[in-house]
């Protein structure tokens, strides 16, 4: 019996975890680039400026704007994606990376969503401490 239900729940990941996941990820990388009219392309420039803003206008605080992008990607991309990306690298070649390229560019507007929408939702209670 349990051999049974093993078999349906590795069929079922074989499933979600294969070509329909991609997909669909891709897919919403793509919606939210057009959707966010190319926001990788046009706030780039931005992007740079407010990340070494702190530093320019000899202003302090309690963390650097480039400290503060540091440590996001630091929990974003972490060891275990190093390590998929050597992996992904050995067994599918060179054309991996272009795949992990244009993946990633299109992760870029998701990750933007992600965050905004973490913005949009939080709630800050009366003693000072965010929930969300």
């Amino acid at each position: 019996m349990f051999e049974s239900i093993n078999n349906i729940l590795v069929a079922i990941d074989d499933f979600v975890w294969g070509v329909p996941l991609i997909v669909l990820i891709l897919a919403t990388g793509l919606f939210l680039t057009i959707r966010l009219r190319g926001l990788q392309f046009h706030k780039l420039i931005l992007a740079f400026k407010y990340m070494f803003k702190n530093e320019s206008e000899g202003k302090e605080g309690e963390v650097s704007s480039f400290a503060a992008l540091c440590t996001s990607l630091s929990a974003t991309i972490g060891t275990g994606n190093i390590v998929g990306a050597c992996g992904a690298i050995l067994i599918g070649g060179p054309g991996a990376i272009f795949w992990m390229w244009v993946i990633a560019f299109f992760g870029m507007a998701t990750i933007y969503a992600e965050a905004v929408l973490a913005q949009e939702t939080r709630i800050v209670n009366a003693d000072g401490s965010v929930d969300g």
